[in-house]
Order: structure tokens, then C-alpha cells, then sequence
């Protein structure tokens, strides 16, 4: 595998971790009903989900522009697409439940209030 795809799918699998980290903190909030951290949270892995994304558009681009595919195989590069494809997952469950908590929560206080 060349180097600079290495460093691709490096790239990926660092920033979706990330991702990954901001997503399970808005839970984590959501937990507390802190539901701007959670906010905040989710936006930071919304910017490193679209920095993975971004790397892997490059690669999967620069692979297509070459007139022979010049990168062999790679398990790491695969490894980095999967990784980016689950916690995609997990941000898109993360924003509903969330959003689903934030419902809970107003419906609550709408009935303390009566």
C-alpha cells in the first residue's frame, strides 16, 4: 500500500474518531438534560465527520483521476471507509435521540407547570 493512502485512511479513522468522542459527550449531556453542550458537542462531530469525509473524497477521487489504478487493496483504507460509514450511524441516531429527549423534556416541563 503506498504511503500517502496510509496516511488517508490515518486521517479518516483520527477525525471520525473523534466524531465518535463529540458524539458520545452529547449523549453523555443529554443524559443531564444539557441539552447546549450537547448542541456544541454535535457540531464539533458534524466538522470532524465532514474532515473524514473530505480525506476520503480526495482519495476515492485521486484513485479515479490515475489512468491505472496504481493503489493496491488496502484493509487499512477499508478499515477507515468503515469506520466513517458507523459512526455516520451513530450521528445520525445520536441527533434523534436527542431530539427525541428535547421532546420529552418540554413535554415534562409543560406538565410540572399545570
Amino acid at each position: 500500500m503506498d504511503d500517502l493512502l496510509s496516511q488517508q485512511a490515518m486521517k479518516i479513522i483520527l477525525f471520525a474518531g473523534d466524531a465518535r468522542v463529540n458524539c458520545k459527550n452529547a449523549l453523555i449531556a443529554t443524559e443531564k438534560n444539557d441539552f447546549e453542550t450537547a448542541a456544541e458537542e454535535m457540531k464539533v462531530a458534524k466538522t470532524n465527520i465532514t474532515a473524514a469525509h473530505k480525506v476520503q473524497t480526495e482519495a476515492i477521487q485521486s484513485e479515479m483521476s490515475e489512468e491505472v489504478n496504481v493503489h493496491e487493496h488496502s484493509l487499512l483504507f477499508t478499515h477507515a471507509q468503515d469506520t466513517l460509514m458507523t459512526i455516520y450511524s451513530e450521528i445520525n441516531m445520536a441527533n434523534h435521540l436527542i431530539k427525541i429527549a428535547k421532546q420529552i423534556d418540554e413535554r415534562l416541563s409543560l406538565l410540572e407547570k399545570k
